[in-house]
């Protein structure tokens, strides 16, 4: 990550983890579903079906209003800091998958999924 991109996240950060707090509070389907390994972070930002995962109906509706909700989110810290929606979420994802819990699957570089140990 170049300076300036350490720079930007340095200012956001903080914006950034407390809409998502806000926004994944309540979300038991998704809390379990991660805990499972069903769904996991994904490098781009978004959560994703962990490759070989079976979903519902239910789980598969959640992913995506959470990815709205983090769609709207990155647009405007995106707007606010001068930077991209892509940039954002970049951010987002390398803090997502770095913190996330034992248990949790995330998603590596190459496209394949990780259990956290």
């Amino acid at each position: 990550m170049s300076f300036s991109l350490k720079a930007v996240f340095a200012g956001i950060a903080a914006s950034i983890f407390t809409l998502f707090a806000h926004a994944l509070a309540a979300n038991a389907t998704i809390e379990q579903s991660k805990a499972d390994c069903v769904v996991g972070e994904q490098t781009n930002g978004y959560l994703g079906t962990v490759r070989g995962a079976s979903t519902n109906v239910t789980i598969d509706r959640e992913v995506r209003s959470v990815n709205q909700q983090r769609k709207t989110i990155y647009a405007r810290l995106a707007e606010e800091n001068g930077v991209t929606v892509e940039v954002i979420a970049q951010l987002t994802a390398e803090r997502q998958i770095n913190n996330a819990p034992s248990g949790h699957c995330v998603q590596n570089t190459d496209g394949s999924w990780t259990k956290r140990a």
